[in-house]
C-alpha cells in the first residue's frame, strides 16, 4: 500500500474513512434493532407464553422458557459488545486510527474492514495470535 510518492500509507484518507463509517452505522442500525428484539424476548415484554392457559401445561414449558430466556440473554450480551465495538471504531475513525493493526500498526486490508468493520488486528496478526492460543492449548506429543 504505497502513495504516489512511493511512501508506506500509514492511514486512511478521510473518503475512505467516510465509507467505513457509512458501513459502521448501518451495521450499527442494526444491531440495535436486533439488540431491542433480543432483548424483549429476553425480559418477557411482548409476551405469547403459557401464562393464560392451564396450569399443567404452564409446567411442561416452563423449562423451555427459562432455556430460551437465558440462551437470548446471552445473544444480547453478545450483541452489546458488538455494538461498543463498532462504536469504538467510529471513535478510530474521529481519531484518524481507523484500520491501523494494533499489533504490527501497519494498515488491515479493506476487504477485511469491510467484512469486519470493528477490527483492530490484521489477518496476519490475528493468524498469529491463533496460532499462539492453538500451540499452548494442544495436548503433548506420545
Amino acid at each position: 500500500m504505497a502513495d504516489k510518492d512511493n511512501k508506506v500509507k500509514t492511514r486512511y484518507n478521510d473518503a475512505e474513512l467516510v465509507e467505513f463509517r457509512e458501513i459502521i452505522e448501518r451495521k450499527l442500525e442494526k444491531a440495535r434493532a436486533d439488540l431491542a428484539l433480543l432483548t424483549e424476548a429476553f425480559t418477557g415484554a411482548n409476551d405469547n407464553d403459557t401464562s393464560d392457559t392451564s396450569p399443567t401445561f404452564k409446567l411442561l414449558e416452563e423449562g423451555s422458557q427459562v432455556l430460551g430466556k437465558e440462551e437470548n440473554s446471552q445473544l444480547a450480551a453478545r450483541q452489546q459488545k458488538f455494538i461498543r465495538d463498532l462504536e469504538a471504531a467510529l471513535i478510530r475513525i474521529e481519531n484518524k486510527t481507523y484500520g491501523v493493526c494494533r499489533a504490527t500498526g501497519k494498515l488491515i486490508s479493506k476487504e477485511r474492514l469491510r467484512a469486519v468493520p470493528h477490527a483492530t488486528l490484521s489477518i496476519d496478526a490475528k493468524n498469529q495470535m491463533s496460532g499462539k492460543v492453538q500451540k499452548i492449548s494442544l495436548p503433548p506429543n506420545e
